[in-house]
């Protein structure tokens, strides 16, 4: 959209394009009312990534025109939590998009907006049932243009699985670290590491984790310096922190939709 909204201010500069003309090609720039939604197709301007959509509580129909309309507008569609019914339905419209079951997530990066190179983020879960979070936080660093590396199932109960990693923990640029449980391994891994870490509480464990809220406590009683914390399951939102945090690591001046490699 950058290089789009370059070309028309130059057409119009030079006169090759009326005002008149400019102001329609710009109706739609703030955001496109589709009835049941107001699509913010500026979000890539202010914050260099495309709006995502929340699956839960709209119809396949309706996510399926909302990700058709970011596409038109040369912008990545990323679906969270969607379901592989919602994935049929788009799937028609897009047929290039992509179905990413554990993370329920559909992905389809498209025109010159598609971010690339951002720094490393590392995403580790504590066990195998965290995963389908952890993945969320994954294909959200990946479509935001960073490089991403996988540490799965290194949980505290045997910690040495963690320890002989020590050289993925001190590469990366930023950490994603997901647990549930008593969610210990975040502090953990941020009294190991230098980059800033991302912790996500899940809703795994027995009946006294209360769906993630003891691992959430623990997380935001961590001791150890330099770990954030974002609400329990919300797998996307700590991808995308973890991604803009690697992304300044690799090129301080840069934007998300303008880093190099």
């Amino acid at each position: 959209m950058k290089e789009r909204l370059r070309e028309l201010l130059e057409q119009i500069k030079s006169g090759e394009m009326p005002v008149e003309q400019a102001l329609e090609r710009l109706r739609h720039l703030p955001f496109e009312d589709l009835d049941f939604a107001k699509l913010d197709t500026h979000r890539i301007l202010r914050k260099g990534f495309p709006e995502a959509i929340y699956s839960p509580g709209k119809s396949p129909q309706q996510i399926a025109a909302l990700m058709k309309r970011l596409v038109e507008h040369g912008q990545t569609a990323l679906a969270t939590r969607a379901t592989r019914e919602v994935y049929e339905a788009v799937r028609p419209e897009l047929p290039e998009a992509e179905y990413r079951e554990l993370a329920r997530m559909i992905v389809l990066r498209s025109g010159d907006d598609a971010p690339t190179g951002g720094g490393s983020v590392l995403v580790i879960s504590a066990g195998t049932a965290d995963q389908p979070v952890a993945e969320e936080a994954a294909v959200t660093a990946e479509t935001m243009g960073c490089r991403v590396e996988r540490l799965y199932d290194v949980g505290v109960a045997g910690i040495h699985r963690l320890l002989g990693h020590a050289d993925k923990l001190a590469e990366a640029s930023a950490i994603v670290v997901v647990a549930g449980m008593e969610g210990a391994l975040a502090s953990v891994v941020g009294g190991l590491a230098r980059a800033p870490v991302v912790a996500v509480p899940t809703s795994v464990g027995y009946g006294t984790s209360f769906g993630g809220i003891g691992a959430l406590l623990t997380m935001l009683n961590s001791c150890a310096g330099g770990v954030a914390v974002v609400n329990i399951d919300n797998g996307y939102g700590a991808g995308y922190y973890a991604a803009l945090i690697a992304t300044c690591a690799a090129a301080p001046d840069a934007s998300p939709d303008t880093r190099e490699p």
